[in-house]
């Protein structure tokens, strides 16, 4: 656990006090007392109480602090970490396919993070807190269920929610700050998996002497499954607030991303198999009812559709603010009027890139162009995933029944000798509500091999989940891909420089791009995040990165 966050008070909030779920509150309200101020009968002695508890653990998930000078007590604001929007912004950023357009994701996008920017700080720090209130407050429903203040089955269900959302911001901790689980097998530095509340100084100083290297990345994801796997068996198949509180069907499909991160195809398929059933298109979740939407504009139009697996809920009194929220980042500044095409009022800092709009794999009349994008003829492309500016609701997307799809594909054509039948249907069920023209449409045939058919899911993903965060974490899982790394040998891709992006550079068909920020080797040390400065001065056994 971050020592840091442990010994600065201001920053360790008990959950009870912290601001709920859907608070009347832009700025947290930070309590000066620790953890061990508050009595357990205070923070846990009524079921009203255990459900503000849990409450707390997800707001600390949708909207952690946000603070310009890392270190400092002051102008903490709410900018969406580490899951509320700043993980997706901040996941588009790393890679090509989005574009920064002005400073604000500058040093994310650039790769110039150092041991001290905010962007990088600001995400580990906030993953910790997180995982340090979900620690304290698994004892706390544990404790409450044996003294019958909650049913050992409500206790249960808690504590699933609860080590899911620990398995979550830990693995966003392995895929910032430690290598793939391909380099080595897994055999690499992993980080510091935190299982108990740190709210004494004895258990405080106990953490101290934890040291990075005794955690590989195996271990991580060893840990992270095991998370899940408790998850999956204690949470109910209906979530008790749809989309928004986590259910048995996240936990599987949370599973079956580690997985893929580990290579581990049969897995994928196994646990996929749970929540997947149904003939080719129409395929749904026996657990839960999850199924695609008809139209690829319908997870977000609809925000609790039966696609939205699992996602931050942003509410029009709590939310990452101007500076932070997903329509605020990406949408269109100026407006349209197109019919039924929502107005501008966005700040277009976080675009989408030519490199991938003039990608001609991506179909012209590819529904995700047509109706998903507002293109202005100054040579710009916003994504309309996220509309409301006003009040900046929009749910933050964490896992979608599209991704489950697209790693069963993924899974088939790499666990097969040949082309897949199976892995083509996965693929297309995605792909063509989007691409309607028959003529345009998949088959077995479509593919010389499984490499191609590899190589198109994987493009796949880029499109559908293009603005929703997922391109760093295929590029870190790829990365030393022996046939579909990002670029030969591994690393991030080339970009186009910061708000230089022309119009002749859009065209779907393909155009001339220039690419201004170099790409980065794999054995480039900003491959990787350095550890917060303010974490390895107070912690030394949080072994930093090489490099930094």
């Amino acid at each position: 656990m971050s020592t840091t966050i442990i010994n600065k008070k201001i920053w360790v909030v008990p959950a009870i006090v912290s601001a709920l779920l859907f608070s009347s509150c832009e700025k947290k309200v930070l309590d000066l007392e620790p953890y061990s101020a508050f009595s357990e009968s205070a923070a846990f002695g009524t079921a009203d109480k255990v459900e503000l508890s849990v409450n707390g653990v997800y707001d600390a998930a949708q909207t952690g602090f946000y603070q310009p000078t890392p270190g400092s007590t002051v102008n903490e604001t709410v900018r969406g970490y580490p899951f509320g929007a700043a993980s997706i912004q901040q996941g588009d950023l790393r890679g090509e396919d989005m574009l920064n357009q002005a400073l604000f994701f500058q040093i994310t996008y650039e790769a110039t993070i150092s041991i001290s920017s905010a962007n990088n700080v600001n995400q580990f720090m906030t993953l910790y807190t997180l995982i340090n209130k979900a620690n304290i407050t698994i004892e706390g429903v544990r404790n409450a269920g044996t003294a019958g203040i909650i049913s050992a089955q409500k206790a249960l269900e808690y504590e699933g929610e609860l080590r899911l959302l620990r398995a979550m911001a830990h693995h966003e901790l392995v895929i910032n700050f430690s290598r793939p689980y391909a380099d080595g097998n897994g055999n690499k530095v992993g980080i510091i998996y935190f299982e108990n509340g740190l709210n004494t100084e004895d258990k405080i100083a106990a953490a101290r002497e934890t040291k990075r290297s005794d955690f590989t990345v195996q271990q991580n994801y060893e840990k992270i499954l095991a998370d899940l796997e408790f998850a999956e068996q204690n949470l109910p198949a209906a979530a008790v607030v749809k989309t928004y509180r986590a259910s048995k069907a996240a936990a599987i499909a949370l599973k079956m991303r580690a997985k893929m991160h580990m290579g581990d195809w049969a897995g994928v398929l196994t646990e996929g198999a749970k929540i997947v059933s149904g003939t080719a298109p129409n395929y749904s979740s026996p657990i839960g009812g999850w199924k695609l939407m008809p139209t690829p504009l319908g997870p977000f139009t609809a925000a609790t559709s039966d696609e939205s697996i699992f996602s931050m809920r942003n509410a029009s009194t709590d939310n990452a603010s101007v500076n932070g929220a997903l329509a605020n980042m990406a949408a269109s500044e100026a407006s349209t009027a197109a019919s039924g095409r929502p107005v501008g009022g966005g700040r277009g800092l976080v675009r989408i890139s030519p490199i991938i709009w003039s990608d001609s794999r991506w179909l012209c009349d590819d529904l995700r162009r047509t109706t998903m994008v507002n293109t202005f003829t100054s040579g710009a492309a916003y994504t309309e995933k996220y509309r409301d500016v006003a009040t900046h609701s929009d749910p933050a997307p964490l896992i979608r029944y599209a991704e489950v799809l697209l790693m069963m594909a993924e899974a088939e054509a790499r666990n097969g000798a040949g082309v897949s039948a199976s892995a083509v249907d996965y693929l297309n069920a995605v792909r063509n509500r989007a691409v309607t023209n028959p003529a345009n449409q998949f088959s077995t045939a479509s593919f010389a091999d499984k490499d191609a058919l590899v190589s198109a899911i994987l493009f796949e993903r880029r499109v559908e989940f293009l603005a929703e965060g997922k391109r760093w974490g295929d590029i870190h899982r790829l990365a030393l891909d022996p046939v579909h790394a990002p670029i030969s040998g591994g690393g991030i891709p080339s970009k186009v420089g910061t708000g230089l992006a022309t119009a002749a550079m859009f065209n779907c068909t393909g155009a001339t791009i220039t690419r201004s920020v170099g790409a980065i080797p794999y054995s480039d040390h900003r491959f990787l995040w350095p550890i917060p400065e303010i974490e390895t001065r107070q912690n030394p056994n949080y072994a930093q990165n090489p490099g930094y």
